[in-house]
């Protein structure tokens, strides 16, 4: 079997937390949500096998609100809200420009 390729690979922190930590957690700021819209879209848009959205552990940002990271350009997105997926696919997944106001510094 061929390993998988994937042009775009977006991965979403989901990762829990005890509510009493300092930093939070995305799944408590909503990344289940997040990664699940990430899901719908891609899949209303037929990119199976080209583009993928996967849960994922700790990306230690948390304090900064769901994070997300696409691959293969490494770009890091903080505090991101499912209405702003649709921007990040339509803009960075599909146009091959980030999205500024969403980047982390």
């Amino acid at each position: 079997m061929a390993e998988p390729h994937y042009d775009k690979h977006v991965f979403i922190c989901t990762n829990r937390r005890d509510p009493s930590n300092p930093k939070g957690s995305c799944a408590a700021k909503g990344g289940d949500a997040v990664r699940d819209e990430f899901k719908r879209l891609l899949h209303d848009r037929g990119v199976k096998g080209r583009i993928r959205a996967n849960a994922a552990g700790c990306l230690d940002q948390c304090a900064r609100g769901v994070t997300v990271v696409v691959y293969p350009e490494q770009v890091w997105y903080g505090g991101v809200t499912v209405a702003d997926v649709p921007e990040i696919i339509d803009q960075h997944l599909f146009g091959g420009v980030p999205v500024e106001r969403l980047r982390m510094k």
